[in-house]
């Protein structure tokens, strides 16, 4: 089945919206003088200037602080999905048969474009929790990672997708091509 075709949208934040979820100050600042002076409280701030000023970490901590968006809820998922998939192979080296991580991404992207309930995805999501947690239990904490990830998607959270593939490509020494595979994710679909 092909994939449907995802339009570009524009995620925002405010700067209110940031302090109001907590931002870091320093990277707060460090935003705020990269707007200019005459940035409003409330003026829409696009997550890929984040991206640009902040970097990817700041940009994934911004999730939390996004405003509403048609569409924004579909894309999330879609993101989160990239997120764990890009990491996926990690745990499924490491564990060849258990698909409960792949399950849950793929009950994310179903679920994103109409095509599963929410019942299903949750259940998916379950499912891959119960996968990170039998990792955690063999002390095989980078498949963990990657599990949490999928758990995550499934849930949508681009952030925790996020940080949790971030975490498996640490520790399996990939680091920076995590970093550049989630900008090169958010990109996708919110690039200009």
């Amino acid at each position: 089945m092909a994939k449907p075709k995802v339009e570009k949208i524009v995620l925002t934040t405010t700067l209110y919206r940031l302090r109001k979820y907590d931002a870091c100050q320093d990277r707060y600042y460090h935003l705020v003088s990269k707007l200019g002076p005459n940035w409003g409280d409330k003026d829409p701030i696009n997550l890929l200037d984040i991206l640009k000023h902040n970097g990817i970490f700041d940009c994934l901590w911004a999730f939390c602080a996004v405003v509403k968006h048609p569409g924004g809820e579909r894309v999330m998922h879609l993101m989160a999905a990239d997120f764990a998939e890009a990491v996926l192979p990690i745990y499924e080296k490491e564990y060849p048969n258990d698909n409960r991580p792949r399950k849950a991404i793929e009950a994310a992207r179903q679920y994103a474009n109409g095509e599963t309930s929410e019942e299903q995805r949750d259940a998916a999501s379950s499912a891959a929790k119960s996968a990170a947690c039998d990792a955690v239990l063999a002390s095989a904490w980078t498949a963990s990672d990657v599990a949490w990830a999928a758990k995550s998607a499934a849930r949508a959270t681009v952030r925790d997708a996020a940080w949790s593939a971030r975490e498996a490509a640490m520790y399996s020494a990939k680091a920076s091509q995590a970093k550049a595979s989630q900008a090169k994710i958010i990109r996708k679909y919110l690039g200009r």
